[in-house]
């Protein structure tokens, strides 16, 4: 009896895994990633610039597409803190990282279009990376939070 109870307390509190799933506007999908809950990713690029790495990062949670951080080595064009959303600190090598920012993505999904492969644009997780800048540059891509199947 105490295992099947731990059994159903296991599948009671399991939160639903989603997908993370990057398409054309025509729908042709680019990347499809499992992203179960509490899980998160990046969206990497190279500043068009300055040439460092910037990423904004974001998390399934409940099902939700979460902004979460963002890193940026410097203040450069087009990047800085806004007081009131997150907190910057130091990210121990000249840059910063803005964090706490826990920003709801409106209806889970948002548009992006990819720099050509001198910005590479891409989404890195903890099983990979894939570039959209490859596979898509110039075009617009929807990046979207989906409920599993």
């Amino acid at each position: 009896m105490a295992g099947g109870l731990a059994a159903l307390l296991l599948i009671a509190t399991a939160a639903p895994a989603a997908t993370l799933v990057a398409r054309l506007g025509d729908g042709r999908v680019l990347a499809s990633v499992p992203m179960p809950e509490g899980e998160g990713w990046c969206i990497l690029w190279r500043h068009s610039v300055q040439g460092f790495e910037v990423a904004d990062c974001y998390e399934n949670r409940g099902g939700r597409m979460v902004l979460t951080q963002s890193h940026q080595p410097d203040f450069a064009a087009g990047l800085g803190h806004l007081p009131g959303r997150g907190r910057q600190v130091s990210d121990g090598q000249g840059g910063y990282r803005i964090e706490d920012m826990d920003e709801p993505v409106p209806g889970n999904a948002y548009a992006l279009r990819p720099g050509g492969m001198g910005v590479d644009h891409r989404i890195g997780w903890a099983g990979g990376t894939v570039s959209l800048s490859a596979v898509a540059a110039r075009q617009r891509v929807w990046l979207t939070l989906e409920p599993a199947r």
